[in-house]
């Protein structure tokens, strides 16, 4: 949802830190690790690097607030500082970086979105701008979200000045570039609400399968999983979810996981937000192509959720002071597994193929259907979807750019 650049994962044994730190690390990053995941993460901005108390217990992961407008905030004239920053961090510290985004419709400067370029000087453009950042980054980042956010709610495309301009077919491009920057990096589609089977996660697949049909690389999907409190999609919906994308010959991550509830959250609340962080940390568990989940930061602190969404928060494992919500913490270390490193059980998916074309001109929401399913966005500014909810659900609004049927 907010984006960013990048995001880097802290290997556990790279820091020498107090036994609580370890501790907090080992519990996760490396019970995940001992899982056969790649990691257990969590984001941050560069601002919070100067909050010393926040700072030492960060868990695995951090992420710099550089966009599109502040790398190339005038054609061709890039500004890597932010970034370097990260990176250099990261490499003091035997971390992991995963890279975040290279393409997305918000926080563009006004050059590229007001700029009335033709179709062919758009694709140099972003070809450019793709080129550019991955080959700064070239052996730094493991992880790429090459697009993020190509869809509305009811699964058609976004409208925006790539989609507007190129067609659908900017995303692959997007893909074939960052490909030949960087070809050890893995290349992921971003979005949300494609956590659970439904038009919006179709047309994501279907996104794959454009993709490859073109040609270009795609090694995952990034599921960003910003969940509400008791409205989380069972575990093994997720599971279903997952097993249709990596039908398709991809992996797939939870990129930006959170599950907000209303605040100050009550103690059921926070009960049932332990179980559904254990329902979907267990789905990845689940799911050997489920390489990894980062968390949209680890604390409450400098969580997102309360600018966005009034009233509403409490969404990380640990609180606005920093302290470890015993309770969805250890849900979240017994959804990982033993601590014997012995992996949970998974499940790979049968290689069954999806007969639908990706090239198929998007479906308009009244042929997909009429109404909309339960957590899915039924309004708010610029929302050109449905508005009525399935049966059980009525639209929520919790902004002037957000509702959603609950």
């Amino acid at each position: 949802m907010i984006a960013t650049t990048f995001t880097f994962l802290l290997v556990a044994t790279s820091i020498a830190a107090s036994p609580a730190r370890r501790q907090a690390i080992d519990g996760l990053n490396a019970r995940a690790i001992a899982a056969g995941k790649d990691y257990f993460g969590s984001a941050t901005d560069n601002p919070e690097l100067t909050d010393a108390a926040y700072d030492g217990i960060v868990i695995q992961s951090k992420l710099t607030p550089e966009k599109w407008d502040a790398i190339e905030p005038s054609r061709d004239t890039f500004s890597f500082s932010n970034g370097d920053a990260i990176t250099d961090l990261a490499a003091r510290n035997g971390q992991k970086v995963r890279c975040h985004t290279l393409v997305w419709y918000s926080q563009l400067p006004s050059w590229v979105k007001t700029g009335g370029y033709n179709n062919a000087t758009l694709i140099s453009i972003m070809e450019n701008h793709i080129t550019k950042e991955v080959t700064h980054y070239k052996g730094k980042c493991f992880h790429w979200d090459v697009v993020n956010e190509a869809l509305n709610e009811d699964g058609t495309y976004r409208s925006n000045v790539f989609y507007d301009t190129i067609g659908p077919s900017y995303i692959p491009i997007a893909f074939k570039a960052a490909a030949a920057a960087d070809p050890s990096a893995k290349l992921y589609y971003n979005d949300y609400n494609i956590e659970n089977l439904g038009a919006k996660s179709t047309r994501a697949q279907n996104i794959v399968k454009l993709i490859k049909q073109y040609g270009a690389k795609i090694d995952g999907v990034g599921m960003q999983a910003h969940l509400i409190v008791g409205s989380t999609p069972s575990q093994s919906a997720q599971v279903a979810n997952m097993n249709a994308f990596v039908n398709l010959g991809v992996e797939v991550a939870y990129t930006e996981l959170d599950i907000r509830t209303n605040t100050p959250a009550t103690a059921s609340a926070v009960t049932q937000q332990a179980k559904d962080y254990a329902a979907t940390v267990g789905a990845c568990m689940e799911v050997a192509e489920c390489v990894g989940i980062t968390i949209w930061d680890y604390t409450d602190k400098y969580s997102w959720i309360p600018s966005v969404f009034p009233g509403q928060g409490a969404a990380l494992p640990w609180d606005q002071n920093l302290k470890k919500k015993d309770e969805v913490y250890k849900a979240i270390l017994s959804a990982l597994g033993s601590s014997s490193g012995s992996p949970t059980t998974t499940s790979k998916a049968s290689a069954t193929p999806i007969a639908t074309s990706a090239f198929a001109p998007p479906t308009s929401s009244s042929a997909m259907t009429n109404l909309v399913p339960k957590w899915n966005q039924c309004g708010g500014i610029n929302y050109s979807g449905p508005t009525v909810c399935e049966s059980g659900t009525t639209c929520t609004k919790f902004n002037d750019w957000y509702s959603q049927c609950l």
